[in-house]
């Protein structure tokens, strides 16, 4: 199981990279093997302010659709457009060609998990 350091995470298993007031958004290498394959990812709030815990879009894998949860208050800056014809980059490389979005961060990062949280969560 993948869970890189220097990264922040949620109980909802999204990974959060902060890089000054912007971070970069997605699910977890635990959520997307929870999931399995991923066949479409449905996020259209690209230009919204949306509040921390609410749901930003949407992945739908073969057996399931799941909710995707802002981990912090902000405006979503950008969707991961490779995702529209490569919804299996969330499967196959999911902290990297993988990302979900991009956020300009208007609240508090501080209820973030480490990666040693993270992982005592998930029990790995």
């Amino acid at each position: 199981m993948n869970i890189p350091e220097g990264l922040k995470y949620t109980k909802d298993h999204e990974w959060v990279k902060i890089e000054g007031n912007t971070a970069t958004v997605g699910i977890t290498d635990f959520a997307q093997s929870e999931l399995g394959d991923i066949v479409y990812v449905d996020i259209t709030t690209v230009g919204q302010d949306v509040a921390e815990h609410d749901i930003f879009g949407t992945v739908e894998a073969v057996k399931t659709v799941s909710d995707l949860y802002m981990p912090v208050a902000g405006k979503v800056l950008e969707v991961n457009a490779i995702l529209d014809g490569s919804p299996e980059k969330v499967n196959e490389d999911p902290y990297g060609d993988g990302w979900m979005i991009k956020v300009q961060i208007t609240g508090s990062a501080d209820g973030l998990l480490t990666a040693a949280q993270y992982k005592e969560l998930i029990g790995k």
